[in-house]
């Protein structure tokens, strides 16, 4: 681990760099994709066959997700020499593939929807464009004629996340000039308690009102930035993480098992915090998992609308375990080839994700 890195604007001292270690990142964002793609494979399509899948999280997973971005997104910015250089470097990674998805989709739909393409390329078609290219999914998630017999009727529900992602982009290099203005450990305390605050407002007031916004106001980002922040004190304390995982995994294991005594909008992403960063960076390096590419952000953002085609054309409801088989393959086909022909080729010789991929 260096001594030195470089950071924008300033020169940081002892902070992690990735690039020079070995670590279960990749594995833990394989395995978290994964769980969002098989959780969703049984929401989705409703089969009662699969209700097995329905033990897993894709609440906790995404949560999960958010606390890796922390860690890494705070770590690219630490590593960048210019601020320039660190949103050139977000843009890279998250653009490109989400770009192709969108208009790839648009397209396609146009050869799925029930619609004849006169009807189909539409101002709808449009608003769906805008809307999406610029993270806005919410404001208009459906294509004419796509999906609507489907139970949900979103081309691709899962980037939601994704807007998040973009905000957390830009939050990074105001907290870090926070950290330097007024001292790290307190601003990230600051940050910690502010986000949980908000999230107990929006809980009051759903319960209150029994209005469905302030729910959805509740997983927008000040309420998902404590396990952003929890990521980022993974990054800056890691080594405290190290020399006290003996006894702070065991903690964190105890919380999920007693979070019904415990104020859990408080306690969870700390828990859950310390949880991911030691199974990517404290217990022992279990392999190069992505020697042959760095398949979970494609995961991610393809098995929306493959679920939602194979649906569509009642696959799920005759043979549900079969066609489970066949999205993973289709899933993961598409995944490899959105990262060797998309992600890739735009992405830095220097990035760490593509460092992990090499032999």
């Amino acid at each position: 681990m260096p001594d030195i890195i470089n950071t924008p604007g300033k020169t940081a001292a002892a902070l992690p760099d990735l690039r020079v270690r070995q670590n279960n990142f990749e594995l833990l964002r394989f395995m978290l994709a994964f769980v969002v793609f098989l959780y969703h494979a049984f929401v989705l399509s409703r089969a009662v066959a699969l209700q097995p899948l329905n033990i897993l999280s894709a609440d906790i997973a995404v949560k999960s997700f958010f606390i890796v971005s922390g860690f890494l997104i705070f770590m690219s910015y630490e590593n960048s020499r210019s601020l320039r250089g660190y949103f050139e470097k977000r843009i890279r990674r998250i653009y490109p593939a989400y770009f192709f998805i969108i208009v790839l989709a648009t397209v396609l739909g146009a050869y799925f929807s029930v619609y004849p393409l006169h009807a189909y390329f539409s101002l709808s078609v449009l608003k769906y464009l805008a809307a999406n290219l610029l993270f806005l999914n919410f404001l208009h998630p459906t294509l004419p004629g796509l999906f609507q017999q489907n139970p949900l009727d979103a081309v691709n529900g899962a980037l939601w996340t994704l807007k998040i992602e973009v905000m957390f982009y830009l939050f990074v290099p105001l907290a870090v000039m926070a950290f330097r203005s007024f001292g790290r450990l307190p601003m990230l305390i600051a940050f910690y308690l502010g986000s949980v605050m908000y999230s107990l407002l929006m809980q009051a007031l759903a319960n209150q009102t029994g209005a469905r916004f302030y729910h959805v106001l509740l997983q927008q980002l000040p309420g998902q930035l404590t396990f952003f922040i929890a990521g980022a004190a993974g990054y800056y304390y890691l080594q405290h993480l190290s020399r006290h995982a003996i006894w702070l995994i065991p903690l964190a294991i105890g919380a999920f098992a007693l979070q019904t005594s415990l104020p859990w909008l408080a306690v969870e992403p700390l828990a859950l915090g310390v949880l991911v960063v030691s199974f990517a960076c404290v217990i022992p390096f279990l392999g190069k998992f992505a020697k042959y590419g760095d398949l979970s952000y494609g995961i991610y953002i393809v098995h929306f609308p493959i679920l939602q085609t194979l649906i569509a054309y009642g696959l799920f409801r005759e043979s549900p375990w079969a066609t489970l088989m066949l999205a993973t393959v289709l899933v993961l086909t598409a995944a490899f080839l959105l990262w060797h022909f998309v992600e890739k080729p735009f992405l830095r010789k220097s990035s760490h994700y593509v460092a992990a991929t090499r032999g």
